[in-house]
């Protein structure tokens, strides 16, 4: 079956004046071809679309079905052009973007908040998942950016851009039960050095994981692991049933768990990256218009 936008038009013009002869003189068109437009839409959709008489022509049960039908495929086919320039200028269409769960508690609200302000007609996808998933899906092309805790391996260097996003130091999360950080805002380490540590797993997180390793190390000091988890939101909630301490990254804070307290680390603490990551060959508009909001002083 083969439809043309014309015999659509046609069929509301018809439908709109009640008679062939008024509908052709509408269209600018003589009244024979536009009768063997309207019985070849018929005869192409299986179905009488008007009762005709000498003087007016009634739409039938399926020319009523079709008339807001053929109104709606027109208004869409007139918009065609302008959704074309949008997608092409990055202004519709996908983004699929995949965020380790600290960035929900940082850069990623007010990123989606200014991007859907400036571009409310594209689609995000949003997907969390854990550095090492979505390095994996970059290189597989699944997603078309990551906000991921760096570096990037050299295998992947070769084919991936990286930007800064954010750089923030890590603070200490600990049951606020704990005689050691009670009513306190800050303490050193070496108050929670006891306690068993939550941390990321380092296959998950390498940087992230050594970071926080080397934050003992440069207190003299040697961790007790009691749990690893994956997700940021885990972590805290363990600190929050008494399984331990962690070193999270500040922006965490606002992460707020019963039974949980936050505090200011002294002495030298080491700043937690977090950036996004592309496919150079990744050409889509879409994406483009992405990564100049990320690179916008701020």
């Amino acid at each position: 079956m083969n439809i043309e936008l014309r015999q659509l038009r046609y069929f509301i013009a018809v439908a709109e004046e009640n008679h062939f002869g008024r509908a052709a003189v509408r269209l600018h068109m003589t009244q024979p071809p536009l009768s063997q437009t309207i019985q070849a839409l018929e005869a192409a959709l299986g179905a009488p679309l008007f009762d005709r008489t000498r003087r007016r022509v009634e739409l039938t049960a399926a020319g009523r079905a079709l008339l807001p039908e053929a109104r709606r495929i027109l208004q869409q086919a007139a918009e065609l052009p302008d959704l074309a320039r949008r997608a092409q200028s990055g202004e519709a269409g996908t983004l699929s973007l995949s965020f380790v769960s600290t960035a929900d508690y940082s850069v990623l609200p007010s990123l989606l908040r200014e991007f859907r302000e400036r571009y409310p007609q594209v689609r995000i996808d949003l997907r969390e998942a854990t550095t090492d998933v979505q390095l994996d899906d970059l290189m597989q092309g699944r997603i078309d950016a990551g906000l991921l805790i760096p570096p990037l391996q050299d295998k992947e260097k070769a084919d991936l851009e990286y930007t800064t996003v954010l750089s923030e130091p890590l603070v200490l999360a600990a049951p606020d039960s704990l005689a050691a950080v009670a009513g306190k805002t800050a303490t050193a380490l070496k108050a929670v050095a006891d306690q068993p540590l939550v941390i990321f797993p380092r296959r998950i997180a390498p940087a992230f994981h050594d970071a926080i390793l080397g934050c003992f190390r440069d207190a003299g000091l040697t961790p007790r692991i009691g749990q690893e988890a994956i997700q940021m939101q885990t972590i805290v909630s363990l600190v929050s049933a008494g399984l331990g301490v962690a070193l999270v990254p500040q922006s965490v804070r606002k992460l707020q768990r019963p039974g949980v307290a936050y505090l200011t680390l002294s002495g030298k603490v080491p700043a937690v990256e977090t950036g996004l990551a592309w496919r150079r060959d990744n050409a889509s508009p879409v994406l483009q218009r992405f990564l100049e909001l990320i690179r916008k002083p701020r």
